[in-house]
């Protein structure tokens, strides 16, 4: 019998007028540095490595973008939340 990896998402909307920025990209990438499995950030069909800044600035997230963050494991599902809750609050500006 095979198993299929679960995955688990949050869908969030970028807020902060100045989108996904190089300073909101790296708090995302602080964050994301705590995952056990792997995260992702998805802007329409492009995806990006949460714990990479470069990768997360090729997303071109501009201010009321709707994204989904994805996890593969639910042991990560704190950290998660913490980066839904980063985006949800304009990154802190």
């Amino acid at each position: 019998m095979s198993h299929s990896v679960k995955e688990f998402s949050k869908d969030v909307v970028i807020i902060n007028e100045m989108g996904l920025h190089a300073r909101a990209a790296a708090k995302i990438a602080e964050i994301a540095e705590d995952v056990r499995s792997n995260m992702w950030i998805i802007n329409g069909d492009k995806v990006a490595d949460a714990s990479s800044i470069v990768d997360l600035l090729t997303l071109g997230c501009a201010k009321d973008s709707n994204i989904t963050i994805k996890i593969e494991s639910l042991s990560d599902v704190d950290t998660l939340n913490r980066v839904a809750e980063l985006i949800e609050n304009g990154f802190g500006e």
